[in-house]
């Protein structure tokens, strides 16, 4: 059985289609237009009808930049010293506390000296007992002397007494030797300090036997007033260190956990004379005063090496170099109320400055943030606290920020 459908049904069911894909259209494209709104931008343009765009800008400025080498080093004792006995003996004293500050010829420790006291004063009476005999020798010599001139002695007996005070003279001699390797020997008794330095964990306790034979340490003693550092860079800097290392003492920086305050400054005293073949890197050893103890022997710090200063160079902030795929560019502010791509050439940067070579003259504005919505020939309203992101001026060759540390923000457009 056929059933037929009335054509007005179909008619009405047409007109219902149609005005629901209206309705759907007209819905699709409110939402095209509040998102091109919510951006900044209109179908008809790259700015729409929002007006300039708020940035902040900086001036770019003349400094003297210092050029860094960046490293990794591990921090030593200017000298260490284990200080162990020179004699056997009982450790009846011991007079330093772990961790103290000592210098040079202070006494760490006493040994019983009462042995060694004798042996000194056996050696002092030997000599007496030797002087005594030859006092008496020389007076048999001069009595002997006068006998032979009126021939009452023989030759012979002149010649055996002059002998004889020849020996005892000898004798003295070996008695003052034996005499001062006693007193050496007494010295030892007080263990006393070779080098200025700090005292670490004592080994020993006081009443014990110890041993010149004993491998055990007493302490140990690191001169860490001043302190010393290894460092590695690259054989690829070899060249630039070696020449400016004659010009003279080149200063090294020990930075903090943060790679931006210098905890101390140093002086490069060393270059090692060979490359290790197996990292491809130069070791070199600088001096630091470590006046408070900002450096400790084994510590791990990076360092940075100044082998030059850029003069009068063009430096602006960092954050205001953009890259592209045609390479690096700013925003340069025109008239106050523009901006034009300015394609800019970047000798050195880190993460605070940049400088510039080529793009720029001194005095030149670069919009540092807002790069978003901003296009070549975009007007813009620089806000207020543009004073307070103009580039700081370029540190001193011994203040510098980190030299070789990298900071890029990529923009949506590049130079024309």
């Amino acid at each position: 059985m056929k059933i037929s459908i009335p054509k007005v049904d179909k008619d009405r069911r047409n007109i219902l289609i149609a005005l629901a894909g209206v309705f759907v259209l007209a819905i699709i494209g409110a939402i095209v237009t509040q998102t091109l709104v919510g951006a900044g931008r209109q179908p008809g343009g790259r700015g729409g009808d929002e007006g300039p765009v708020p940035v902040l800008a900086a001036a770019a400025s003349v400094a003297d930049v210092p050029v860094y080498i960046d490293g990794v080093g591990t921090t030593r004792a200017l000298n260490t010293v284990t200080v162990v006995s020179q004699i056997d003996g009982k450790l009846i004293k011991v007079l330093f506390k772990e961790g103290q500050d000592v210098e040079r010829g202070y006494v760490l420790a006493e040994i019983d000296p009462a042995i060694y006291q004798a042996q000194y004063d056996q050696a002092l009476a030997k000599k007496t007992q030797d002087e005594a005999q030859l006092a008496n020798a020389r007076i048999d010599l001069e009595r002997y002397t006068r006998l032979a001139a009126t021939n009452s002695a023989t030759r012979q007996q002149l010649d055996t007494q002059k002998a004889l005070v020849q020996q005892f003279e000898a004798q003295i001699k070996q008695d003052q030797a034996a005499i001062d390797n006693a007193a050496a020997t007494l010295g030892y008794t007080k263990i006393v300090a070779p080098i200025d330095g700090r005292t670490g964990i004592r080994q020993v306790d006081e009443g014990n036997i110890v041993r010149a034979t004993n491998a055990t340490a007493l302490v140990t003693i690191t001169q860490i007033r001043p302190i010393s550092m290894l460092f590695s860079l690259p054989q690829q800097e070899l060249a630039r260190i070696n020449k400016a290392f004659p010009a003279g003492p080149l200063a090294v920086e020990a930075l903090g956990a943060d790679n931006v305050t210098v905890t101390d400054k140093g002086t490069l005293r060393v270059v090692d004379n060979q490359v290790d073949q197996t990292t491809g890197t130069v070791k070199l050893k600088a001096e630091f005063p470590n006046a408070e103890l900002q450096l400790w022997p084994g510590q791990f710090v990076n360092v940075r090496l100044l082998i030059d200063t850029l003069r009068g160079a063009i430096v602006v902030p960092t954050a205001s170099v953009q890259r592209g795929p045609n390479g690096t560019f700013v925003f340069l502010v025109q008239n106050g109320d523009t901006v034009a791509v300015r394609a800019v050439t970047v000798t050195q940067q880190d993460e605070k400055q940049t400088v510039i070579s080529s793009g720029l003259e001194a005095g030149d504005r670069v919009v540092t943030t807002g790069f978003t919505r901003l296009a070549d020939g975009s007007k813009i309203v620089i806000s207020n606290r543009e004073n307070a992101d103009n580039p700081p001026s370029a540190q001193p060759a011994d203040k510098g920020e980190r030299g070789k540390r990298k900071r890029s923000e990529t923009a949506p457009g590049s130079p024309q």
